[in-house]
């Protein structure tokens, strides 16, 4: 289980004069439940990358608290980190290793044996369908085969949460629905499984709850059938939009991913 609880973040961008404070993500509070998809859905910008890394550890909040299987992130960031499996947007493969190797490079600074990172990569790569990459150097993989041994790489110590930072970026129809599969698996297996995107498809096809962010916060929450009663829509396109966005702000960007 994920628990966050009034975490903010702000950074400072630019030096000298020109320098000023962004509020990344502003008093955040969720909780994402074990054997359920949790959706975090947003416009690029909206903070969705900054709160993932927060969970996973990587930067610390200015205020609040993330506790992930019960154990505070702050205060005991090694134990937090071992019953986590993180997918962010930079894959941070070895171009010079294979994908074995990758894989059980990571498992290894997880302490699994090498023997019993090399079972279990076999076993991940029956299931992703990329027995055939074993062998292969990562120079050169297609966006799809990277995300395949990036994400045996976070499964391989069995995580028992997992949070994936816009999973299916660049990634082919075919691709995407294994990805799905996978998702919908691990569900099954009880994972508490955390889901960044700003593709709204996604979140339909998987999500069992949606967390809507817009400009750093958390501004709607629930069912993607209880956030189109609340916004009386019957496009959930239509329903983000009013959502993430108050209905003076004008929309005039496609780069979100949402109509104008």
């Amino acid at each position: 289980m994920i628990e966050v609880h009034g975490v903010s973040k702000r950074f400072v961008q630019g030096r000298g004069k020109k320098a000023r404070q962004v509020q990344a993500v502003t008093e955040a509070n969720f909780s994402a439940a074990d054997g359920v998809i949790t959706g975090l859905l947003g416009p690029n910008g909206a903070g969705k990358t900054t709160l993932v890394r927060m969970i996973a550890g990587l930067i610390p909040p200015d205020r609040g608290r993330i506790e992930v299987g019960g154990m505070d992130v702050a205060a005991q960031p090694v134990a937090a980190r071992t019953c986590m499996g993180v997918l962010s947007d930079a894959r941070g493969l070895y171009p010079r290793l294979t994908a074995e190797e990758n894989i059980v490079y990571y498992g290894k600074l997880h302490g699994m044996s090498a023997h019993d990172a090399r079972v279990r990569a076999g076993e991940l790569a029956r299931l992703l369908e990329m027995e055939e990459l074993l062998g292969r150097r990562t120079e050169g993989f297609s966006q799809g085969e990277r995300m395949k041994t990036a994400l045996a790489r976070i499964l391989l110590h069995d995580p028992s949460n997992i949070i994936l930072d816009e999973p299916t970026n660049g990634l082919d129809v075919v691709a995407t629905r294994g990805l799905r599969g996978l998702l919908r698996k691990l569900r099954t297996e009880g994972k508490c499984i955390l889901l960044s995107t700003h593709i709204m498809q996604e979140v339909e096809r998987l999500c069992d709850t949606v967390l809507v962010m817009s400009r750093g916060s958390i501004v709607a929450r629930g069912t993607v059938p209880q956030l189109l009663a609340q916004t009386a829509s019957a496009d959930f396109e239509d329903a983000f939009v009013d959502l993430a966005f108050p209905p003076n702000q004008e929309v005039t960007s496609t780069a979100h991913g949402i109509k104008p």
